[in-house]
């Protein structure tokens, strides 16, 4: 679990602190650049986490009784596709920026592919003295360059059984603060078993009921000694909210059960570049730049589910997979008593 949460924000830092020396170069060409570019970059990233956090808020469609209860561990990966990877950088939508090589167009890493070779651009600014002046940047490559190509996240969870096909939930991950990160992240769902109202419930071979649930991610990154510019306060700041409903169904057996369904994602995450930068825009001189931009992505995505659970006693173990936008994969270690 520890392990997963490191990785996890390993990968929350890089998606918005990776390309913070090339964004500080295209500031100097103008915010509205540094914007696009990191808009563009980061967004395969913010969508990823948000089908990870999604992940394993159920493990049957059969709820808990009254007083039933389950603690759970869970672990999450979301595996990105090659077209999120990349995306087309078009010179034409930038004020002050080309491509070296001459083309208009060329297909860039995001934050989750990699450049080879390097992708370098020019970024062309107003010198007070000098007049027009031009520079030469690399643009960021991303997580697949350290060979991750996944976006992790875990999560320790409660269920509770109220009775009458009713059943609470709720997650979390331990709180970070330190001096150069913040992470938080919590939720709350209620699964609801349409069979539970029926007579012949008992009967039944299969259960069906759904589920709605709301996930909260916020992380706040200290960039004032990492940045490489001058500046104060100089951090940047993730919001990501989600609601997911699903239909889920699944067997009733003693032992090995076997469950899935149909859901809808929808979420959206900002993240914030704050703070004050003293950016270069000649030999003698600089300006500052406070709180230059923030960028934002929104996921409205449905996918399917399948999963099996194995129950001994106590103890039950599940193993799920979500066809979606961004397929993801997850294992729950659970604990509990119906």
């Amino acid at each position: 679990m520890k392990k997963i949460i490191l990785l996890m924000l390993l990968c929350l830092i890089t998606f918005t602190s990776k390309a913070q020396n090339e964004i500080d170069a295209l500031l100097a060409a103008g915010v509205e650049d540094a914007a696009q570019f990191a808009n563009d970059y980061l967004m395969p990233g913010t969508d990823g986490l948000i089908h990870s956090i999604n992940t394993n808020w159920f493990n049957t469609a059969d709820a808990k009784p009254l007083g039933g209860f389950e603690i759970s561990i869970i672990a999450n990966a979301a595996s990105p596709t090659s077209e999120n990877k990349s995306f087309l950088m078009n010179s034409a939508d930038y004020n002050n920026v080309q491509f070296i090589q001459g083309s208009q167009s060329q297909m860039v890493a995001t934050v989750l592919g990699h450049n080879d070779p390097d992708v370098i651009v020019q970024v062309t600014y107003d010198d007070p003295i000098f007049g027009q002046q031009t520079e030469d940047i690399t643009l960021p490559t991303g997580l697949a360059s350290e060979n991750i190509n996944m976006i992790p996240s875990a999560f320790i969870q409660g269920a509770i059984g109220l009775g009458k096909g009713i059943e609470l939930k709720a997650r979390f991950i331990p709180k970070i603060d330190t001096e150069d990160v913040k992470f938080n992240a919590y939720g709350a769902g209620v699964q609801v078993e349409f069979t539970k109202w029926l007579p012949a419930d008992k009967l039944m071979p299969i259960a069906i009921s759904g589920l709605v649930a709301y996930t909260h991610l916020d992380a706040t990154y200290n960039l004032t000694e990492s940045s490489g510019i001058q500046g104060e306060d100089q951090r940047l700041e993730n919001d990501t909210n989600t609601l997911l409903l699903q239909l889920i169904a699944s067997t009733k057996l003693p032992v090995i059960n076997f469950y899935g369904g149909l859901g809808y994602i929808k979420g959206e995450s900002e993240s914030d570049m704050l703070g004050t930068y003293i950016v270069s825009n000649g030999v003698l001189t600089a300006d500052a730049i406070v709180d230059p931009f923030s960028v934002s992505s929104e996921v409205a995505a449905v996918r399917g589910t399948l999963g099996t659970k194995l129950k001994l006693g106590f103890f039950r173990i599940n193993a799920e997979y979500h066809f979606s936008e961004f397929n993801t994969y997850s294992l729950g270690i659970n604990f509990g008593f119906r």
